[in-house]
């Protein structure tokens, strides 16, 4: 504490070499003077986290590891992913130190795709990872759906990410029936996927989709290992969109992760896009984001990806590790605040 009564935190402080790689970590929170990333006042109960942006009421600071939960296979993640989307648009230093912050704090789920930034968050992960690949889950995805495409994306991911296999590949967003028909049409790219993990370099299959009825075709055709799918409030409560994949996987044994946990809606036309890697407005109250947060893993999934912007990961990342799961009169405030709003999906 200093002379003017303020304590001097610091959640994700960390030294870094001339060439951004992340050096040992200084303890979650300790008492230091100097150059400091996070200050607490003790007399405001507030904490000012500046590489976010954001105040966090010291309530919900934790210092906790982030837990984890069993995918299959007696694999276990993280309950919070790092999505490459919150790479892109920055230096390969800054990407190092989300990259360290992130495994620190218990993070070991990984999620990137070719899609992210044209290739750009797949480089700079795969930089940030190389020298602790063996550590982390790395899922990646691909948008191709014929099997020579499919392949070829495959290989371009794995020499970008610096890696000889991937933990879990996916088709991603997967959003009509006819693209469902062309993954498992003839030389279509299911074909490719099989393969790949025949020859090791995928361990585990699955895929994302935005709509319910590709969701549930793809369940229906295939025993994926999981599904990467919205799951979020506001979209099952005013949009009746994710239940029923989510309890279908549940039926078939398959693994649920989700995204879009912090999506609120959509941007309005003429509203100013704070977040412009987020396509949708997201929640940045750091109290709703955490009950949004609590709802999502209260649906016995996984693992979620919060939104791709560094200042929101870490606001998920700080609130990670207390998020019990909902009770049911929390459930119903938070389903009733949803009313007037626009859902991002409907089924």
């Amino acid at each position: 504490m200093n002379k003017s009564g303020l304590l001097l935190a610091c959640p994700d402080f960390h030294y870094t070499h001339e060439h951004g790689n992340a050096l040992p970590r200084i303890p979650r929170i300790q008492t230091i003077i100097g150059d400091i990333r996070g200050l607490q006042d003790i007399r405001g109960n507030n904490h000012w986290h500046p590489a976010s942006g954001i105040l966090y009421p010291a309530s919900l600071m934790k210092t906790q590891p982030i837990p984890r939960r069993l995918y299959c296979d007696g694999v276990h993640l993280s309950i919070l992913g790092l999505g490459g989307m919150t790479l892109v648009g920055r230096e390969q230093s800054s990407v190092n130190r989300i990259v360290g912050d992130a495994l620190a704090s218990g993070i070991n789920y990984f999620d990137v795709a070719p899609f992210y930034g044209s290739g750009e968050a797949e480089l700079k992960m795969g930089v940030a990872l190389a020298p602790r690949r063996g550590e982390v889950f790395l899922a990646c995805k691909t948008l191709e759906r014929s099997a020579e495409g499919a392949r070829e994306e495959l290989e371009q991911s794995l020499r970008q990410l610096q890696t000889d296999h991937l933990d879990l590949y996916q088709f991603h967003a997967v959003s009509s029936l006819d693209e469902v028909r062309e993954i498992f049409a003839p030389d279509g790219a299911l074909e490719a996927f099989v393969e790949a993990r025949r020859q090791g370099k995928i361990r585990y299959l699955g895929f994302s989709a935005h709509s319910v009825e590709a969701a549930l075709a793809m369940l229906g055709r295939f025993h994926f290992d999981s599904v990467l799918f919205p799951v979020n409030y506001v979209c099952c409560e005013r949009g009746n969109f994710g239940p029923q994949v989510m309890a279908r996987a549940k039926e078939l044994n398959v693994a649920r992760l989700a995204i879009k946990a912090m999506a609120h809606g959509p941007w309005k036309k003429a509203e100013k896009r704070k977040y412009p890697n987020c396509w949708y407005r997201p929640i940045e109250d750091p109290k709703l984001a955490r009950q949004a947060l609590r709802f999502t893993l209260s649906e016995d999934i996984t693992a979620a990806i919060p939104s791709g912007d560094a200042r929101l990961f870490r606001m998920a990342m700080e609130l990670a590790a207390d998020l019990p799961p909902l009770q049911p009169a929390e459930r119903e405030e938070l389903l009733a605040s949803t009313r007037g709003v626009r859902p991002l999906f409907r089924a």
